[in-house]
């Protein structure tokens, strides 16, 4: 049967994945089960979108309860769950206003008109440029794939949007090197995702904030990965006790439901007049209910305490594993978000592990990323430290 399904889907889907050969069916906990039922453990969340595992009952029920409400209502009226949502989230971020998306990509496109606007307002002119890293990933769109500093990703979909300049990531003289004037932004991921799991340094984190603070720039973190916990700190800046003027997040946020946001300050904020920016389903009943479920959920089962006592278990697994392979050549990442970096593409140590019931992904050619629910325990840490040996042993 799963064999029909790939086959049809092959017909009718645009070829714009390269899918591994299952076709996922339902989800249990921290396991996935495929259409013949054959059972996996999970590593990979979605691509770190499922912080509460599969099934759990109180954010199911909630979303039921809001599909027997009302699911969508448009932007040209306020609802309840958004409200509620919003002020979740500016309480957890730290932010005095928020724009809720549907994805990351629309977060960032949103930062990065908000951030334009801004200096539009400030100077009276469309001049404006954005310091960006490279090695980033920010999404597929045009506007998010113009400030990506991956080539891979942006060379076929050229020109892109203008006024976009690359920085060494944790390098701050490659920043200063790069600011003009006109430089109206500094964009960056507090820990690189796609990138290859590269958290940032304190030094050069502070280094960019004081910039920002010294010259009237903004500073924009995107946490659409490595926010809502994954770190070990509710937003991944709180480690650092930098704070940002823009903030996006997304995947974890609803948990499955797609939704994104970005937050600014009040000043920051106070640069969009209405029809700067706008959604048809951002921000609507649904998804927002989805928000606040998470929000409770975090609190209620002390999720982000949670992944400070199962993390160090993880990280001490992965380091112990690298020490005895030598073809791994680093283990670096922060709380449940990971990666152990090999000397050779790992496209077949995926899967391999897929076959044996492991799911885990790549970051980049050569990077096995471990981005598992937040939920997971140090026994689940265990089971695939177990399966991810055999793949090893087999290639060693």
């Amino acid at each position: 049967m799963m064999k029909q399904y790939i086959e049809e889907a092959d017909q009718v889907l645009m070829h714009t994945y390269s899918r591994f050969q299952i076709v996922l069916d339902k989800g249990e906990g921290v396991y996935l089960f495929d259409t013949d039922g054959k059972k996996y453990l999970d590593f990979a969340a979605g691509i770190a979108v499922f912080a509460l595992g599969y099934g759990n009952h109180e954010y199911n029920d909630a979303l039921k309860s809001q599909i027997d409400q009302i699911l969508h209502t448009s932007n040209l009226y306020y609802n309840v769950p958004a409200i509620e949502a919003a002020k979740k989230f500016c309480k957890a971020s730290q932010m005095d206003r928020v724009f809720f998306t549907n994805s990351g990509t629309e977060s960032i496109e949103g930062a990065v008109k908000l951030a334009r606007k801004y200096y539009y307002k400030k100077h009276g002119r469309a001049d404006s440029e954005i310091i960006s890293m490279n090695h980033s990933f920010h999404g597929r769109s045009m506007g998010a794939l113009s400030v990506t500093g991956t080539k891979k990703y942006r060379e076929a979909f050229e020109p892109l949007i203008g006024g976009v300049v690359f920085a060494e990531y944790n390098n701050l003289e490659s920043v200063k090197a790069l600011m003009k004037e006109n430089t109206c932004a500094i964009l960056l991921e507090p820990v690189q995702g796609e990138g290859g799991l590269y958290p940032a340094d304190k030094d050069f984190l502070e280094g960019v904030r004081k910039l920002c603070n010294d010259h009237g720039i903004l500073l924009i973190l995107d946490e659409i990965q490595c926010g809502m916990g994954r770190t070990g700190e509710l937003f991944a800046y709180q480690h650092y006790g930098v704070k940002p003027d823009i903030l996006t997040s997304a995947k974890a946020l609803g948990c499955g439901v797609p939704v994104g946001a970005f937050a600014a300050t009040e000043e920051v904020s106070s640069a969009f007049e209405p029809g700067d920016h706008g959604t048809t389903y951002g921000g609507n009943p649904f998804a927002t209910a989805a928000v606040n479920k998470v929000f409770e959920l975090f609190d209620q089962n002390k999720v982000v305490q949670h992944v400070n006592e199962v993390a160090p278990y993880l990280t001490y697994k992965l380091d112990e594993l690298a020490s005895q392979y030598d073809f791994i050549l680093d283990r670096r990442g922060m709380g449940l978000m990971q990666g152990l970096e090999f000397s050779f593409p790992v496209k077949d140590i995926v899967t391999m592990a897929m076959d044996k019931g492991l799911i885990v992904i790549s970051a980049g050619a050569n990077v096995l990323r471990f981005v598992p629910p937040l939920v997971i325990t140090k026994a689940h840490v265990d089971e695939m430290v177990t399966i991810l040996e055999q793949c090893l042993k087999a290639i060693h």
